[in-house]
């Protein structure tokens, strides 16, 4: 039983940053999922794939995995680097790509 403790990116399909500061607590699934030849739906028999644990920082996940016997592993997010960005440089003479109209 391998549980995962990561803090989850933000949803690519929106500008906002909902639900990215909690760590999330995961377990790895150990079983495949199985499909249903009648209606084609994909199952496990595993239980634990939908238990999903929120903590606010990550040492309380490493610590409820660790007073809890469960073996872990850590991922660190990925923080993209800001990029300065004015509109002024919208008008700028020595823009590096051209002007578009």
């Amino acid at each position: 039983m391998l549980a995962r403790i990561y803090r989850p990116a933000r949803n690519v399909m929106q500008s906002g940053k909902a639900r990215t500061k909690l760590w999330l607590l995961e377990y790895e699934p150990e079983s495949a999922r199985e499909i249903d030849p009648l209606m084609g739906w994909t199952s496990s028999s595993d239980m634990l794939q939908q238990v999903q644990l929120e903590f606010d920082t990550a040492e309380e996940a490493v610590a409820y995995a660790t007073r809890h016997a469960i073996a872990y592993q850590v991922f660190e997010p990925h923080r993209p680097a800001p990029k300065a960005k004015a509109y002024a440089d919208n008008f700028r003479f020595d823009r590096k790509a051209p002007w578009s109209h």
